[in-house]
């Protein structure tokens, strides 16, 4: 199968949203699951920027780029949970101490 042929057999998939990690930490912070993302991406980005550097060519490079997309994507989504997280903890005591000064 070309790579054109498996492009056009992988488009006619639907996008479920769905993330399948091959670990997962289980308890933890609300974002430990886009921690756990992210760091697949990563390893996966890792391993894509190795195979083309050992042998090269047009769909090494697409490959890494594409795993390099999708750790950009999750380091985005854990940034974006962590300061969201933070930005409540930041409201909920300027809340509690303004409620306490009244």
């Amino acid at each position: 199968m070309s790579a054109r042929e498996l492009r056009a057999l992988l488009d006619q998939v639907p996008d479920t949203r769905e993330l399948i990690l091959r670990q997962c930490r289980g308890a933890g912070p609300s974002w430990a699951v886009l921690y756990d993302a992210w760091s697949d991406a990563h390893d996966e980005a890792e391993h894509a920027l190795r195979s083309w550097r050992a042998g090269g060519g047009a769909d090494a490079y697409a490959a890494y780029r594409a795993a390099q997309d999708r750790e950009d994507a999750a380091q985005d989504a854990l940034f974006r949970a962590v300061a969201d997280e933070r930005l409540a903890v930041a409201v909920a005591r300027e809340r509690e101490r303004l409620l306490l000064a009244a």
